[in-house]
């Protein structure tokens, strides 16, 4: 498949283990079928890693959302696969990056683990209420 650009989408809600899949097992499900030097995990949380610390800021999630989807157009230019987890609750939110590539692949964390950056219950449990399903996304 040489010349066909591709990006993996990673999605789910808050503690789902998004970024878990991203970092430790992508590899795993990729074995064999892309060099995994090309592979490259991103996603809006980088943002707001200041001095290995996260200090999110609402007023800023446009901009965050902004700069990982700069970095993903870049990563692609350069030969690269982003491999981006973000909540991506709606299907539009998934949209200009699917747009970007060749290929995509979408996976969806099911999972239900403590939420690493206190996002409330009640905000988890309103994306629940507007997520809509991607057809074709392999459930995790």
């Amino acid at each position: 498949m040489t010349g066909t650009s591709k990006i993996v989408l990673i999605r789910g809600l808050p503690g789902s283990g998004k970024s878990t899949m991203a970092r430790t097992a992508i590899n795993v499900l990729f074995a064999g079928e892309i060099n995994g030097e090309k592979l490259v995990h991103i996603e809006a949380d980088d943002y707001f890693m200041l001095d290995g610390v996260y200090c999110f800021d609402m007023a800023k999630i446009r901009d965050a959302h902004k700069w990982t989807k700069w970095r993903a157009a870049k990563l692609i230019e350069n030969g690269r696969i982003p491999i981006v987890a973000n909540t991506f609750s709606r299907i539009w939110e998934m949209q200009s990056y699917i747009d970007m590539a060749d290929k995509h692949l979408v996976f969806k964390t099911t999972k239900e683990f403590k939420n690493i950056h206190g996002v409330g219950d009640e905000v988890i449990e309103r994306m629940r209420e507007r997520w809509e399903d991607y057809e074709g996304e392999e459930v995790l």
